[in-house]
């Protein structure tokens, strides 16, 4: 760059907002974190209350930091030590807690170099961002640290719809015996059940997803990985997917999916358009449920509803949903056929995140403007390797970063923290360049 960044505005005080200013900071770069709430470092991730809402990550490979891959443990022995197991699953709320606790010690240590500031951006400009209150805030370069927005396939405003199961108090007003109907069986459905039975639900649910997939659990200890064989690495994906069946078979899947999970992101970066495509169309629901899985009690849990009756999963596309004052009826099809209606007190939207960039209030306009353009797939905003935002003709924004879930057309991994906090390097190298 020709000229030293030395103040930069972060848009989202979550996780990936909280730990790049805890980053910036220890290299000596002022930044301003911009958050909706006072709650920075927590997100939706971490700022659930319920204790039972686990780490989809063994503790041991949770750290904040790259190069101190215990610090995480540390923290736990001297501050929660009945977590402190290194192979078991820490609460969420308590890894709040340490990225939190993370945060205000650099800002202790590295006093003025991070400025907190409670507000929503409505605009990025060429010298930092407009607040939606009319505040500027002025900043060499900005980073989207946005996290994941909410679901929007049952949007509407319903009563009985909850589209937003995230919102504080969503689960609230469903009774003991009320029946559920849920859309999508991913992590946010096994967040929602552990939520409703941690408040005394005892009802039943039915779910649908376009394959009806389940998250699948990790095992007992950590599983070693499996190097992955050539015949993995090249040729088309079919071939591959074929040769992870072989590894799988032999090896075991769980050691064939830690093996891939270094090298994902490089593999994603070298492949082709149509290579991305076909992941995205064909892998995709077979890859979540096999990479972002569940804490072994969880997987128990969902296979106890399951044996009880009260958890159903379909397979099938939702054709269009109902809802009164008296409940919720969702019409689905299977192969093009309708099915009998899934019906229930009320629905719940957990469809995963709502990824839209060219309706997104801040990212549309650039869009429109040509300082971001969206990737083929329109997975998101383009990037180089680095977290760059491409302009419409391809080159890179020095000043303008995108880090954390929003990345994922770049990067396509970019959820679990082991993901984030490498992104994290490479955005302050970059802006330290």
């Amino acid at each position: 760059m020709a000229e030293r960044i030395r103040c930069v505005a972060i848009v989202g005080g979550g996780f990936s907002g909280a730990m790049l200013a805890a980053r910036l900071a220890e290299v000596g770069i002022a930044s301003i974190l911009i958050n909706r709430t006072a709650d920075f470092g927590l997100g939706v991730a971490y700022s659930t209350p319920f204790e039972g809402h686990l780490l989809n990550v063994r503790s041991s490979r949770m750290s904040a930091l790259a190069d101190q891959s215990d610090h995480f443990v540390r923290w736990l022995e001297a501050n929660a030590p009945d977590h402190a197991d290194p192979e078991s699953f820490a609460p969420r709320k308590v890894f709040g807690r340490y990225v939190q606790a993370r945060l205000a010690g650099v800002e202790t240590a590295h006093q003025g170099l991070i400025q907190r500031v409670v507000g929503e951006v409505a605009a990025i400009e060429s010298d930092g961002v407009i607040l939606s209150d009319g505040r500027h805030i002025a900043a060499d370069a900005v980073v989207l640290t946005t996290g994941n927005p909410a679901p929007k396939t049952a949007s509407g405003g319903a009563a009985r719809v909850l589209s937003d199961p995230w919102a504080p108090g969503a689960l609230e007003a469903i009774a003991t015996e009320d029946g559920v109907v849920i859309v999508g069986t991913g992590l946010t459905m096994v967040d929602m059940l552990q939520a409703l039975e941690g408040q005394g639900w005892r009802g039943r649910a039915q779910a649908l997803s376009r394959r009806g997939l389940l998250p699948r659990a990790h095992g007992d200890r950590h599983d070693p990985p499996e190097a992955p064989t050539p015949n993995m690495l090249q040729g088309p994906l079919s071939a591959r997917m074929k040769a992870s069946r072989v590894v799988a078979r032999r090896a075991g899947w769980r050691e064939m999916m830690e093996g891939l999970r270094p090298i994902t992101a490089d593999l994603w970066a070298e492949a082709d358009l149509a290579t991305r495509r076909g992941i995205v169309r064909h892998l995709r629901p077979w890859w979540d449920v096999h990479r972002h899985r569940i804490a072994p009690r969880i997987g128990v849990f969902i296979d106890r509803l399951q044996s009880e009756g009260r958890l159903s999963v379909v397979a099938g596309r939702v054709k269009g949903i109902v809802a009164d004052d008296a409940g919720v009826r969702l019409d689905w099809l299977r192969r093009g056929q309708p099915q009998p209606p899934l019906t229930g007190a009320w629905l719940i939207d957990c469809t995963g995140p709502g990824h839209a960039p060219e309706a997104d209030p801040v990212t549309g306009p650039l869009l429109t403007s040509g300082r971001a353009r969206l990737d083929p797939l329109r997975l998101g905003l383009e990037l180089d390797g680095s977290g760059r935002v491409l302009h419409a003709d391809g080159t890179a924004d020095p000043a303008l970063f995108v880090l954390g879930p929003p990345a994922r057309a770049a990067f396509w991994e970019t959820i679990a923290v082991p993901d984030i906090r490498k992104r994290i390097e490479d955005v302050v190298a970059a802006l330290t360049a």
